[in-house]
């Protein structure tokens, strides 16, 4: 049909009313989508997207390795805003594809309007091309009276001509355009189910964060609660323990000057064993000496060091001297403590039982226990003290250093 149009337009028998009506329609100022912004708020979504995998990764890491529940909460936090910012971005992107599809919904209907229009003078145009018959130029041409009227009468169909087929143009180009703004319109709706359906599981995404994070509140709170109580059991040990070498001291020393001073011994640990004590068991030490952090970042203070080794191991004393306790004591459990003279104690915690009684005599390397577990998140250990005398008030010193290196 276009071919047939093109070919009846072609001749320079035109009409002037379609000339005169092609000078006066506007061109049809139809601009492509504003897809750079679309493709804008995706690139924002998609690296809101990778950002929130890679929390996802860190919190598969944390929840397969020994970790703070403080981190995880961070975590479940930056995720939480990761996906609300998700799906903020998500209502804008909404905002938009509404926005372009309300002004592609325009064009359109301006497009068709335009198109029914120019379809009905384009047909209009053909109806008279056949009243008027394929010999009306020819009878236009052989009518003029002069030579500079033939040329002008030929110059003005030969105009008449180039509007027309410009006319035939125009039809085909708004038809191209209504089909693509059709196209793009049935894209947008696509669009908006696929955002619709995002924003639905980001919302039921965001809701489980925010469930997760108050169960991790919760269990944080109840595990700070759990190591605040332990820390306080421990400081309250460490009193009991210091109260007890204090008073065993108290008694030496009344009990040491009610003797001879020729008969009076100095601690069987000496200066000269600094760095040569055998380990009273062999093993990796669970904490040292002095301040430590928690999982929790609570400070605790350790007045010994805490050495691993499997239940059943046997403890051995690092120098002769005397038991002076055997019994309970508070979160280290079963603890022996040895004087060693002068002042010097050791203390053994954490046994699973103990092969030595009150005021028996011990030498260097006898086994005095076995290594037991007093506590559960530390696991099977034995607690190790050397208490050093000063003026009748024995100190806790650093254990490890007064050790053999290990080979």
């Amino acid at each position: 049909m276009i071919r047939e149009k093109r070919r009846f337009l072609c001749k320079p028998w035109v009409s002037v009313a379609v000339v005169a009506a092609m000078c006066l329609l506007p061109a049809f100022p139809f601009p492509l989508p504003a897809q750079a912004e679309l493709r804008a708020r995706r690139d924002t979504l998609d690296r809101i997207r990778r950002e929130r995998e890679d929390l996802e990764r860190r919190a598969t890491q944390l929840q397969s390795s020994v970790y703070n529940l403080d981190e995880e909460v961070a975590n479940l936090d930056r995720r939480a805003d990761a996906t609300a910012r998700l799906v903020k971005g998500i209502d804008r992107q909404l905002t938009a594809i509404n926005a372009e599809v309300a002004s592609a919904s325009r064009k359109v209907n301006a497009a068709e309007t335009e198109l029914s229009a120019k379809r009905s003078t384009l047909h209009e145009r053909l109806i008279n091309i056949y009243k008027r018959g394929p010999m009306f130029g020819t009878q236009a041409m052989l009518s003029a009276r002069s030579f500079g009227e033939l040329v002008a009468r030929y110059k003005y169909l030969h105009l008449l001509a180039v509007r027309d087929r410009s006319l035939v143009m125009r039809v085909e180009e708004l038809r191209t355009t209504v089909q693509r703004e059709h196209d793009n319109l049935v894209n947008l709706q696509e669009s908006i189910e696929e955002n619709r359906s995002d924003k639905r599981r980001e919302e039921v995404r965001l809701r489980v964060l925010e469930r997760d994070r108050e169960s991790s509140l919760a269990k944080a709170k109840r595990q700070v609660r759990v190591v605040q109580n332990r820390l306080e059991r421990i400081r309250a040990t460490e009193v009991q323990l210091t109260n007890a070498i204090a008073a065993l001291e108290a008694e030496r020393r009344r009990a040491e000057s009610a003797r001879p001073a020729a008969t009076r011994v100095g601690s069987t640990i000496k200066t000269s064993d600094y760095g040569r004590l055998d380990w009273p068991v062999d093993g990796a030490l669970v904490y040292t000496f002095g301040k430590a952090q928690t999982a929790s970042n609570t400070t605790i203070r350790w007045d010994g060091v805490g050495i691993t080794a499997t239940v059943g191991t046997p403890v051995r004393v690092v120098a002769a001297g005397k038991v002076v306790n055997v019994g309970q004591l508070g979160s280290y459990g079963l603890t022996v403590i040895v004087d060693h003279g002068g002042g010097d104690y050791s203390i053994y915690g954490s046994l699973s039982h103990a092969d030595v009684r009150n005021q028996q005599a011990v030498t260097k390397g006898q086994q005095i226990g076995t290594v037991g577990v007093s506590d559960a998140e530390l696991g099977p250990h034995l607690h190790f003290e050397i208490r050093h005398g000063t003026d009748g008030r024995p100190l806790a010193v650093d254990p490890a250093k007064w050790l053999k290196d290990h080979p």
